[in-house]
């Protein structure tokens, strides 16, 4: 048990593998992709730390309050101390890194973003993660030559190896030679979030396949939260995916509208007056999908009223995307925006030391559910990314202290289960049941219809291993979704339109012999005990 294997080379994967680095112990990296292609590079915005450099006495315990309230209070409240209390930490190593965040005067510019009232968050121009990631490879590849950290790219991850009810390693597989390897050791699990159960619908990659999740799913980790389905409130279609603009847009003044006969209505200025166009996203995306259905027509982002510096120095790459796939300058015309599928609060459920329902296995990243509840505040991914990285492998040091490499990996043939591909037409059948459950407003009736259809087709054929995977999981969000009477944060349900702070509650799923169980956990309150008793 004391080899390390990370299952994922994002920002997570990578922050984890280099903290093993730094403290003396070896890492096996295994992800499909290399770094370069992570869906962390796609990042955009900032990341999120009170650092108080723009004189505003922003402090972690605001951040703290802000993050919570933008979450609808379903985070766990120690998880999310953790992550405010070491964010200026975190930010500040990675600029130490090499990090190029715009600077002025000799310390980091932080910029408005949705859901919080200070300047908090801290970005290079519109690629902060690009730029992070850049940093962190270059970091990695030092102790890649020292033999601290040893990658398979090109491989993916299969299922978990267990002993006993706990997890011992993870079966992988070379997707060149199509030989696997099973892998004594503790899992961190880093696999980035659900994109491919929606491909075409999100701003992520679909290489994010969540299969991963799924086989932990039927191998008996619990999830959580999985209803929470966070909409960007502004994506632009581009083949294949939806092309995200930054918050960083409305963050240094972009406004969307609609038109109301022949006059722009700002609806958010109107609607919202506090927060305006930088409101929490649940909330940016409900009002645009309302807006249009009570107005018709299309909903905008006018950036024209920014000034030319900003657009050099903050906002260079997104005005080049936006030429590039809609043919329109945003300097000089508004954007036509829609909502699109960007981010998954819900997901293998941890704790604040990022361990599973199952000993011997970790999760971090956006493959968690964890640090955002029912709603994530912008440049709080890549921050919960790189920390909760971190943590992951600080407590494995603690709890699996042993740096011996374990016994040689052998790749060979093995057998199918996991291995065979889900049919793209499942895929698409899957994905456009969930969507119509899913959507930005639910209700019973519909999502009752969708888990009949969804029964229909799983009793439709025989299906493979990783089929099955993909049908529990969708399976479990819909039910979710259900069982969650009540709206919070990017959960609107239309027939039960209010809070209900009884339902205050994590809701967990669980996969035993076929069957799916969901039921409600109180949330940890306050501060739990130390990582060594826990």
């Amino acid at each position: 048990m004391s080899r390390v294997v990370i299952i994922g080379a994002g920002l997570s994967g990578l922050t984890a593998a280099v903290t093993f680095a730094q403290a003396g112990r070896a890492s096996l990296l295994v992800s499909m992709q290399p770094s370069e292609r992570a869906q962390s590079v796609l990042a955009e915005g900032g990341i999120n730390a009170a650092l108080d450099t723009m004189g505003e006495n922003d402090t972690p315990a605001e951040h703290f309050a802000d993050t919570m309230r933008g979450g609808v209070y379903l985070a766990d409240e120690n998880a999310v101390e953790d992550l405010t209390e070491n964010a200026p930490e975190t930010v500040r190593w990675l600029s130490s890194l090499g990090v190029p965040f715009n600077m002025q005067a000799g310390h980091l510019i932080q910029r408005n973003f949705g859901g919080q009232k200070k300047k908090r968050t801290a970005f290079a121009k519109s690629s902060t993660g690009k730029m992070i990631m850049t940093s962190l490879i270059d970091e990695a590849r030092k102790y890649e030559a020292a033999g601290l950290i040893k990658r398979y790219p090109h491989h993916e991850f299969i299922r978990l190896l267990t002993d006993g009810g706990r997890c011992s390693g993870a079966l992988v597989r070379d997707r060149y030679t199509g030989l696997c390897a099973g892998i004594d050791g503790v899992v961190l699990l880093a696999c980035g979030g659900l994109n491919g159960m929606f491909p075409g619908m999100t701003t992520g990659t679909t290489q994010n396949t969540g299969d991963a999740a799924a086989a932990a799913f039927v191998q008996g980790v619990e999830l959580s939260n999985l209803e929470m389905l966070q909409y960007h409130p502004t994506t632009v279609g581009i083949p294949g995916k939806r092309c995200l603009v930054t918050e960083a847009a409305r963050g240094e003044g972009g406004r969307l509208f609609i038109m109301r006969g022949e006059d722009r209505y700002y609806f958010m200025e109107d609607r919202h007056p506090e927060l305006k166009n930088l409101s929490p996203r649940d909330v940016v995306a409900r009002e645009m999908f309302f807006v249009r259905r009570e107005l018709g027509g299309e909903v905008y982002l006018d950036m024209t009223g920014l000034d030319s510096e900003v657009w050099k120095t903050k906002l260079p790459d997104l005005r080049e995307e936006l030429i590039s796939f809609l043919a329109l300058d945003p300097k000089e015309s508004p954007i036509p925006v829609r909502e699109g599928i960007h981010y998954f609060m819900g997901g293998i459920r941890c704790d604040r030391y990022h361990r599973t329902s199952m000993s011997g296995l970790y999760a971090a990243g956006e493959c968690t559910s964890l640090y955002h509840g029912a709603n994530r505040l912008g440049g709080n991914s890549m921050l919960g990314a790189v920390y909760g990285g971190k943590a992951a492998a600080l407590d494995i040091l603690r709890r699996f202290p042993d740096s011996s490499e374990g016994g040689e990996i052998r790749f060979e043939e093995a057998a199918g289960e996991f291995c065979e591909p889900a049919d793209e037409g499942l895929i698409m059948q899957i994905s456009g049941i969930l969507l119509k459950g899913l959507g930005i407003v639910r209700n019973e009736q519909v999502l009752d219809s969708c888990i009949g259809e969804l029964d229909v087709l799983s009793r439709a054929r025989q299906y493979n291993a990783r089929e099955g995977a993909r049908l529990s999981l969708a399976r479990a969000m819909l039910i979710s979704a259900k069982e969650r009477r009540e709206s919070r944060g990017a959960h609107y349900r239309e027939d039960f339109p209010e809070r209900n702070d009884k339902l205050r509650l994590e809701g967990v799923v669980t996969s035993s012999g076929g069957q799916i169980t969901h039921r409600f956990e109180e949330l940890p309150e306050g501060k739990e005990e130390n990582a060594d008793q826990a």
